[in-house]
């Protein structure tokens, strides 16, 4: 998009009373926002939605100085802007209600990510920083993008685990591109830049005010396949990461901790409700492996070669890869009846952990099915 056309799509967007869904209305009617700028002030009040006290200061904007000082600004700060019409943005974005028309990053966004969302409290635990690290590492270590909003506790752990990884990861703000928040992630800011992205829809200077925390966090969901939420007590911000995730219909994991801690009631709470138990990375990737299939009709996610290797084919025939050794001695206790997990692990020797591996392996090599209630069966 040509940097003319760029200022009045910030322009428009920074209209009084002219929100995502009006300003998506106006340019899907008129065709660009410089056609809104200049259409007639009574054509603008007669579009469905926009009243004639908004189209007036539609048609009086007039600060275009400010609009090309804040286009100089993100270009020196090395940020850049897309809107919902060009081909990099995020495609899951645009099946969300209220979706941000345009958005400002930096770093890289890929239009093939993989992305789930790990959030959580503020106040972590040790064993809940733990838990999201280990969980981020196998995560990104998979190809899976780590999405979170960089706040202290959860957040940041998540991003640091897929760094740690060498993985991708996406912080969604709740402030400018510019403001960064907390102060002390500072550091983590520039490494997340470095392996993925950060983003937000908020203009350049946009304090982190706690107003913009509930839209930040319809992006983070939005953006991803499913959410994690590993500690948050009754009242967490997380808990209403979820709620949204779910109106989105995108799936809800959660990670179980002390009975005796108040960060286990949010989780312990979303399980009760539905919310996929979740105890490592296979739990969460056996749940999205039929949409990594979906995906590969279309374009190939950027998973991890050796998982990419194994993935069926898009016509649906068995993967002509060769087991090894220690599948096709597992294989041999699973038949075209269900067995449950117990009953493999029980029947091979090997420890859980080491089963569900080689199980998650053989589910993507298309030679076994999970069922519900954690149950096998053997494809014939």
């Amino acid at each position: 998009m040509k940097s003319n056309e760029l200022l009045h799509w910030t322009a428009l967007r920074r209209v009084e009373g002219v929100g995502n869904l009006g300003f998506k209305t106006l340019v899907d009617t008129l065709g660009s926002p410089e056609e809104v700028f200049a259409a007639p002030v009574n054509d603008l009040a007669s579009i469905p939605g926009m009243s004639l006290k908004v189209a007036k200061k539609i048609k009086s904007f007039d600060d275009w100085t400010f609009i090309k000082e804040e286009a100089k600004l993100l270009a020196d700060k090395g940020a850049s802007v897309i809107t919902y019409k060009d081909d990099s943005y995020p495609r899951s974005l645009l099946n969300i209600f209220d979706f941000p028309v345009l958005i400002y990053f930096k770093g890289t966004i890929k239009e093939d990510d993989i992305d789930i969302a790990v959030v959580g409290s503020r106040t972590a635990t040790t064993y809940g920083k733990f838990c999201t690290d280990r969980l981020c590492r196998e995560l990104a270590a998979n190809g899976v993008t780590i999405v979170s909003g960089m706040a202290r506790g959860i957040d940041s752990a998540a991003h640091r685990g897929a760094i740690a990884a060498k993985g991708r990861t996406i912080a969604v703000l709740g402030s400018g591109i510019d403001v960064i928040y907390p102060q002390e992630n500072t550091g983590l800011f520039k490494q997340i830049i470095d392996s993925g992205a950060v983003i937000t829809e908020f203009p350049p200077g946009t304090p982190p005010t706690a107003s913009n925390f509930p839209s930040r966090n319809r992006i983070i969901s939005g953006l991803s396949w499913g959410v994690v939420v590993v500690e948050a007590t009754d009242k967490s911000g997380s808990l209403i990461t979820a709620k949204i995730a779910l109106e989105q219909g995108r799936d809800v994991f959660a990670v179980p901790g002390s009975v005796d801690s108040p960060t286990s009631r949010g989780p312990h709470r979303l399980i009760k409700e539905g919310a996929k138990l979740v105890e490592n990375a296979n739990d969460i990737m056996v749940e999205i492996l039929p949409q990594l299939e979906r995906v590969r009709t279309d374009k190939q996610p950027t998973l991890d070669p050796a998982m990419m290797k194994t993935l069926p084919s898009n016509k649906g025939e068995k993967s002509k890869t060769e087991l090894n050794e220690t599948e096709r001695s597992l294989i041999s206790h699973i038949s075209a009846f269900p067995v449950h997990i117990d009953e493999i692990i029980g029947s091979t020797g090997l420890k859980p952990a080491e089963v569900l591996n080689i199980l998650l392996n053989m589910e993507i090599k298309g030679v076994v099915t999970q069922l519900p209630g954690k149950r096998f069966t053997r494809k014939e």
